[in-house]
């Protein structure tokens, strides 16, 4: 049986937590390592527990989830992050994802529906909503960087329409019968030439010229 996925939850609404740790502990491949109640308490915690996910509130006192989670890619700690917020609007949203968050859900979501989501960012999937992924798209429109695709190697830009397409290192290495530590490095170079910061902005760019499946 394959390892469960370690969860940290990070909410300021104890309620909330409790919520989601109820729900969560009756999955088989799923397991809450921890809690915390804000923001710098949530990276401190991920530091300590090294959770596979965190499930971040974007409202909290002391530090709020946007800048945790820029705090978490100073750290360069591997946890990928799931916004869960009852915050709909853009201008909420689009910051998280551009902080380094690998998704987003909302506090009402269907619990299965959660449970997916979890899996699915921790395979290394990208969660977007159609209109939060147009105004990221608007948003990188004046530096997006056109003219830096002509860098990518052929090898590049096959990875590069992959991570468009939503897939996982492992998935892009069983579609090109490569290593994953070759993806990974293919994935580094991508980033680098483009100078993006993540796979979110590179799914973007790739759909914004062109280069996604």
């Amino acid at each position: 049986m394959a390892e469960a996925i370690k969860v940290l939850l990070v909410d300021d609404h104890q309620v909330v937590r409790r919520g989601l740790r109820t729900f969560l502990e009756v999955q088989d491949d799923i397991e809450v390592v921890g809690e915390a109640s804000d923001g710098a308490e949530g990276v401190a915690r991920a530091e300590e527990l090294k959770p596979d996910v965190v499930l971040m509130d974007v409202k909290m006192p002391v530090m709020d989830g946007i800048d945790a989670l820029r705090k978490l890619r100073e750290l360069a700690n591997p946890a990928r992050v799931l916004i869960v917020t009852s915050f709909t609007e853009q201008r909420t949203v689009v910051p998280a994802l551009r902080a380094g968050a690998a998704g987003y859900v909302y506090k009402d979501v269907d619990p299965d529906a959660l449970a997916g989501a979890i899996r699915s960012v921790h395979a290394g999937h990208i969660l977007l909503q159609p209109e939060v992924a147009a105004a990221l798209l608007s948003q990188e429109e004046a530096n997006s960087g056109q003219g830096r695709g002509g860098s990518l190697t052929e090898r590049e830009r096959e990875v590069l329409g992959l991570i468009a397409d939503g897939r996982s290192n492992r998935e892009i290495a069983r579609a090109l019968v490569l290593s994953e530590k070759t993806v990974k490095t293919h994935v580094s170079n991508i980033l680098m030439k483009l100078d993006l910061a993540d796979r979110t902005q590179a799914a973007l760019w790739a759909v914004r010229h062109g280069a996604a499946g």
